[in-house]
């Protein structure tokens, strides 16, 4: 029988692209799950969020390496569902999500990568970026209007800027692994014919037509301009640094699943681990522990509590 953890690498290895030259979009099947049934996905993933809860414990103590996580993927294609179910088992303390909006004022005023860099993880911490810089190559790129408001010199504005972005990107992920940070990035693959079942539901959910924008439908319209931006922008940026995995994404549970597997499978490759206690502070802590059991209970006898 194939364990879990095979079953794990499987899926990160058949969904990162390690080869981005030749990588298509088409070779990945939006509705692709792994030959595992929702119940079974469920269950593995139950032992991942235990799995992830000890090993961003162990990153947070260590306070040496840090962990950024983008996610991008057209509108309801998951990100939100991925965030609350893959860190649930997380300590808030340590992780830290930011959603990146329309850019203000303030961030027009910088180069696209400037309003990134204040919110990237500390040391010990999991960052993630639901949305990111990434915008800049891909909805920027799709709708011209949007590169006017950021008021570049016209000069600068040529053939060659989407190429001369991807550089940018690449030099930048590469500037974080060299200071300590693991950059995984995941698209979430997600089908048209999805996406309308998806929109459609949340115009007739009460609880999630709020979720709703026009904007959406005009999306919509871009599709396959919207595809070929991903593509061109998977290939030129994906590198052994910060790779990107390319996540089926119609059905949510396989989707969190293969998302899961490949955060493990990076924190673990840090091999990470609880600080050591020292001769001296080992010897101190037994003084602590000497003094407390030497008190007195104010109810009674010394009883150890199992919280």
């Amino acid at each position: 029988m194939t364990s879990a953890k095979s079953e794990s690498a499987k899926f990160i290895k058949r969904y990162r692209v390690d080869a981005p030259a030749s990588f298509r979009l088409r070779s990945i099947d939006c509705a692709d799950t792994g030959d595992l049934d929702k119940d079974d996905a469920q269950s593995m993933l139950a032992g991942d969020v235990k799995q992830l809860a000890d090993l961003q414990a162990r990153l947070y103590a260590e306070d040496r390496w840090s962990l950024l996580i983008v996610l991008q993927g057209m509108d309801a294609a998951g990100k939100d569902s991925v965030v609350a179910h893959v860190m649930s088992g997380v300590n808030p303390q340590g992780c830290e999500v930011h959603s990146f909006k329309h850019p203000s004022a303030e961030e027009l005023d910088h180069d696209f990568l400037w309003r990134a860099a204040p919110r990237l993880p500390a040391r010990g911490r999991i960052g993630i970026f639901n949305r990111s810089y990434y915008e800049d190559v891909l909805v920027v790129r799709v709708r011209p209007g949007l590169l006017q408001q950021q008021k570049l010199p016209e000069s600068l504005i040529g053939k060659s800027i989407w190429e001369e972005r991807f550089q940018d990107i690449r030099a930048f992920e590469r500037h974080l692994a060299r200071s300590g940070t693991r950059v995984l990035k995941f698209f979430l693959h997600l089908s048209k014919e999805e996406q309308r079942r998806r929109f459609l539901d949340r115009l007739d959910d009460p609880a999630k037509r709020w979720k709703f924008s026009m904007d959406d439908v005009t999306e919509r319209k871009r599709w396959d301009q919207n595809m070929a931006a991903y593509e061109e922008m998977i290939r030129s940026t994906s590198t052994p640094a910060a790779p990107w995995h390319v996540v089926p994404a119609d059905h949510k549970w396989f989707t969190r699943l293969v998302v899961a597997s490949a955060v493990i499978e990076a924190l673990e490759s840090l091999q990470l681990a609880f600080p050591k206690v020292g001769a001296a502070d080992l010897k101190e802590l037994r003084k602590v522990r000497k003094a407390l059991e030497a008190e007195k209970p104010s109810g009674g006898k010394l009883r150890h509590r199992r919280d």
